[in-house]
């Protein structure tokens, strides 16, 4: 069996002295996409931002492709880590050109991911609509063929024709480029449909994990006992 490309064992992680994840384990294997789906406030989010670099872990390993690191964010995207968070990924005073060259990213590369982003070459990236923005976000992490993809909330506000042709390109990168991809995605249908495992955090506990399959055929009752906010 392969070693993952990004994995956490027993990962306690929080904020200060308040931990918000509790042992957790996961792992993304090349050219998977993985779902981290739950309730807000159940610790996507901050799962994301451990397993990148950006928030220490309590306690427990992170481990990049087989060896516990502590490296910061920057040292582990220099490494092969894309890392895309809901907040669109831009800088909103450069144009969609400037943005790509900024990352080092050829248009043509940017093109083929989306065509749309053609047309929109010399438009300020402020100027775009939010699908177009996440369409330049996205396009700036794959376009640095990268290893590893971390995705936070990548359709959240948006029209569910952009969301679908997002994460058909996420799933195609899989795919085609053997990218391991760990997405958090309030779209929990749309998100079923692209990923190939599942797991289910619940107030910082994994509740439950299954292939895609698998939590596709209990998700109404997933949703009820697990992804209400009320719960």
């Amino acid at each position: 069996m392969s070693t993952p490309l990004i994995e956490c064992r027993n990962l306690v992680t929080g904020y200060g002295d308040l931990a918000v994840v509790h042992g957790l384990d996961l792992h993304v294997n090349a050219g998977e996409v993985v779902a981290l789906i739950g309730a807000n406030g159940a610790g996507k989010s901050t799962t994301l931002l451990t397993l990148a670099g950006e928030v220490a872990q309590m306690s427990g390993d992170v481990l990049w492709k087989g060896e516990a690191t502590k490296a910061p964010m920057h040292v582990r995207c220099k490494n092969g880590m894309g890392y895309v968070t809901e907040e669109r990924s831009v800088i909103m005073n450069l144009t969609t050109q400037e943005n790509l060259r900024l990352a080092n990213v050829s248009v043509s590369v940017a093109v083929d991911l989306f065509p749309a982003l053609s047309v929109l070459l010399d438009r300020k990236a402020g100027l775009l609509s939010g699908g177009e923005q996440q369409m330049l976000s996205l396009a700036r992490a794959l376009g640095r063929r990268p290893e590893v993809l971390l995705l936070d909330e990548l359709s959240l506000g948006l029209a569910p024709l952009i969301v679908t042709r997002l994460l058909e390109t996420v799933r195609r990168a899989a795919d085609t480029d053997g990218v391991g991809v760990l997405l958090v995605e309030q779209h929990v249908r749309q998100a079923l449909k692209i990923a190939d495992r599942v797991y289910v955090l619940e107030r910082g506990n994994i509740a439950l994990t299954g292939t895609a399959n698998e939590v596709r055929g209990r998700l109404e009752e997933i949703e009820v006992a697990y992804l209400s906010s009320n719960g």
